[in-house]
């Protein structure tokens, strides 16, 4: 599902226009990002939580050349389904559909 079906479905569920599902969308996402770059973690009861975690230096070595490189830190987003959806998606497996 992209964005443009994901506005298309909720309009037709809620009864409300494409153009104020998209504005609710996307104000919706900015707070998001924004609670996201302060730190803070969403956590949404049942589906899932998003976090950045702050991934700290690496060193690699190069296996043909034998040479070492550093990575530096940074910031990634991490994603931990809920336990509800992740028992759904199991059995959705299991049952083959």
């Amino acid at each position: 599902m992209n964005n443009k079906n994901l506005i298309s479905t909720l309009a037709q569920r809620t009864g409300r226009t494409q153009k104020e599902i998209s504005a609710l969308l996307e104000v919706s996402m900015r707070c998001l990002v924004d609670r996201l770059q302060q730190g803070e973690a969403f956590a949404m009861q049942g589906f899932g939580s998003l976090e950045m975690r702050q991934l700290n230096e690496r060193r690699l070595i190069n296996p043909a050349t034998k040479a070492t490189m550093i990575i530096p830190p940074k910031r990634s987003l991490t994603f931990k389904s809920g336990a509800a959806y992740r028992e759904k998606l199991k059995q959705l497996q299991h049952d083959g559909k």
